[in-house]
């Protein structure tokens, strides 16, 4: 089985000076590790235009893919490209603004610009009470909120995510819902899926 192939994986920042650094790696049942990790993620700090490059080794020798901005100005319905090292462009990842302003939303879509998926806040209730305690100064961040999304093909639950509480960032991406079983394959690809995973942590404004 390739690194992309699977159906469940946990994502885990790495703590390290200057970057954000991610590591993922695929599950078995639970969070019982089904091979060493296939991708560690870096996200460099206060870069004008966002990058968030996914190598296949910590050392960086080999790189799968990479998060890319469109513009280096974030009005809000951000759009992010998704590309293969070798293969070109994987998808789109779009921060939908509207919709995010109470309950977070993104779009999912394949090279051609065609919508596969959407990732949306599971909880609308919760979202709103997060945005609130945000605000309070020197408080919000120390207050633990639930951070977990669903990710929708059409009326399909085809994926979800969701958050661990620990000190460092936490996350597991379940997409067991996209089995492929209408004769189609799997509507998404894996690796936008985690591009997506690492996305709704590093470039999302709350």
């Amino acid at each position: 089985m390739g690194p992309f192939d699977y159906d469940r994986y946990l994502v885990d920042q790495l703590v390290r000076p200057i970057v954000n650094l991610y590591r993922v790696t695929p599950l078995a049942a639970g969070e019982t590790p089904a091979g060493p990790p296939i991708a560690y993620v870096r996200q460099k700090k206060m870069k004008i235009k966002e990058e968030i490059r996914f190598f296949a080794d910590e050392a960086e020798t080999q790189e799968h893919f990479q998060i890319k901005a469109r513009s280096w100005l974030d009005t809000g319905s951000s759009k992010y490209d998704v590309i293969d090292a070798q293969e070109g462009n994987i998808g789109l990842l779009e921060h939908v603004f509207g919709k995010s302003l109470f309950r977070s939303t993104w779009r999912i879509s394949d090279p051609e610009g065609e919508e596969i998926a959407i990732a949306r806040e599971r909880s609308q209730p919760l979202a709103i009470l997060r945005r609130v305690i945000d605000f309070v100064p020197d408080v919000g961040g120390l207050i633990p909120i639930p951070y977990n999304f669903d990710i929708l093909a059409g009326d399909q639950g085809i994926g979800k995510m969701d958050r661990k509480f620990q000190l460092r960032d936490r996350y597991v991406l379940d997409l067991s819902g996209d089995t492929g079983s209408d004769g189609a394959g799997k509507k998404l690809d894996r690796r936008l899926a985690i591009a997506l995973a690492i996305g709704l942590d590093t470039l999302q404004n709350r």
